[in-house]
């Protein structure tokens, strides 16, 4: 299936529009690793 889709991809390929701004990207992985870190595992 992963061959399959880059091979399509690489026949028509679309460039990858970001949904959030890189900030936005830090925050979320920043909160993830506070809660993980807090985890007590």
């Amino acid at each position: 299936d992963i061959r399959s889709w880059l091979a399509d991809w690489n026949e028509h390929p679309r460039p990858f529009v970001w949904t959030k701004t890189a900030d936005e990207i830090l925050d979320k992985v920043a909160a993830y690793c506070r809660r993980i870190s807090d985890s007590g595992h």
